[in-house]
């Protein structure tokens, strides 16, 4: 067994056609990272920055591209108007807005402040590579941040002008391959370029499944996927995650333009099965769960991940509330409902200040969002008035793993061989329930901490 694991990234997030196969979150070691100031989001200083130095850039030289002494342009690429839909891909874009305007708010960073760019790809690969050259070679943009989108076909170009890349979510395989992309989970696959993970291979580890074997008892579990490439081979990583953890496992395929839902839950029903995975989009979930409830079929946990813990579960399965009130989600981050903790407290401060609309829409993803661009800024200000990028990768990849101020599972990108034996991987989970929040509903943390609820399993290979 690893007794200090790399940090590793998640299965990635695949693409389908008109949907998303959503991904398992595979977790980092225990840790803690650097944080701003505690002044940084203070009262704004009147003749200092937020880390003390001289306000209105007083000081700060024009130290790299897109610095000048009073601003600092980052960017943000965004699948917004995507062909699944804009609350897809739009979390994590909402999240680092709220962060860098609540920054800015409070003095910025050494007296500069942060102007972020955005940009909608559309969803494409040639609308992201046009993302990607308006927004270094036009716009120049220091670094990107929180990205989340469809196809990463800009990613050669980023790494090859050196652009440091933090905290983007790893729909695609872009974030295992290329150096100067960070992924918000971490990794410790080489990322030098010429092949995706360890020779064209990632792993999986086994976390998820072991939770809910101890948690709930299970044995038995259902799999349901799309007749599509990509959930077909997503729905394989999910049983060989499973059968590796001793369930037994029964796999539905249904049509993607024409699903049979109702022959899933006779199914489901004949075989007793205690858990339900799938690897299809919202839609397809709502639709599942639907006709679940409908033939009356009831399992013990409806899993989802990170990518679907929204306040939307609310409204998405307002026609199934039995199969609502037994879904899960896991991730490597905090739940942000828990408010308790002063990271998801100030994220969701800044939310209810600038994006007070966004309540329904609520997100694991924004809160991710909000961890990406505050590793960004931790990354910056320990470079001082002297920001450069390569002050800022020194920072993404010294060998102390990051939390974001306890917000994310500790994760670094120090290069690792490939992945053997057990390794310790952790994990949070949450559940809603119909009954929380007086009877509003919400999600409920189920564990006591993401940090101390792991499991020494095995990583097992896939090839993406």
């Amino acid at each position: 067994m690893q007794l200090t694991p790399a940090t590793r990234a998640p299965a990635p997030v695949r693409a389908l056609v008109l949907a998303l196969a959503p991904a398992l979150l595979l977790a980092g070691t225990a840790g803690c990272g650097t944080r701003l100031p505690e002044r940084a989001f203070g009262a704004r200083p009147t003749t200092a920055g937020a880390t003390g130095t001289t306000a209105a850039g007083g000081g700060n030289p024009a130290s790299d591209t897109g610095v000048t002494p009073a601003e600092i342009r980052v960017g943000v690429i965004t699948s917004l108007t995507s062909p699944v839909g804009s609350e897809v891909f739009g979390g994590p874009r909402y999240g680092a807005q709220a962060f860098f305007q609540a920054l800015n708010d409070h003095g910025g960073l050494h007296g500069r402040t942060v102007k972020l760019v955005t940009c909608d790809d559309g969803g494409s690969g040639i609308g992201n590579q046009d993302c990607v050259h308006r927004l270094v070679d036009q716009s120049h943009v220091f670094a990107l941040v929180s990205g989340s989108v469809l196809d990463y076909a800009g990613a050669p170009y980023v790494s090859g002008k050196a652009v440091p890349d933090v905290g983007g979510q790893p729909i695609g395989t872009a974030y295992d391959r290329w150096p100067h992309l960070y992924g918000i989970y971490g990794s410790s696959a080489p990322r030098d370029g010429h092949a995706v993970g360890w020779n064209g291979t990632l792993y999986q580890s086994t976390e998820v499944f072991r939770f809910f074997r101890e948690r709930l008892g299970a044995s038995s579990a259902a799999v349901v996927a799309y007749n599509q490439a990509d959930s077909a081979r997503y729905a394989a990583q999910l049983r060989a995650g499973l059968e590796a953890e001793g369930y037994r496992v029964l796999m539905q395929t249904v049509d993607f333009a024409l699903p049979n839902f109702q022959a899933v839950a006779a199914a489901v029903r004949a075989d007793g099965s205690q858990l339900l995975f799938d690897a299809m989009d919202t839609r397809g979930n709502a639709a599942l769960c639907r006709s679940l409830d409908e033939a009356g079929v009831h399992v013990t946990a409806k899993v989802t991940n990170v990518q679907n813990w929204s306040e939307s579960v609310r409204t998405d399965y307002q026609a199934s509330p039995a199969c609502r009130d037994v879904l899960w989600a896991t991730s490597s981050s905090l739940d942000y409902e828990d408010v308790g903790h002063p990271a998801v407290a100030a994220f969701r401060a800044a939310m209810d200040r600038y994006f007070p609309d966004r309540a329904p829409l609520l997100s694991a993803w924004e809160l991710e969002g909000w961890a990406g661009a505050q590793w960004l800024a931790d990354a910056m200000d320990s470079c001082g008035a002297q920001l450069t990028r390569a002050c800022v990768e020194r920072f993404m990849n010294r060998p102390e793993p990051y939390d974001a101020h306890g917000l994310l599972l500790p994760a670094s990108f120090v290069p690792q061989p490939p992945p053997s034996g057990l390794t310790r991987a952790c994990l949070n989970a949450a559940r809603w329930q119909d009954s929380a929040q007086g009877g509003h509903g919400g999600w409920v943390t189920q564990v006591e901490s993401m940090t101390t609820t792991c499991f020494d399993v095995p990583q097992l290979p896939y090839e993406p």
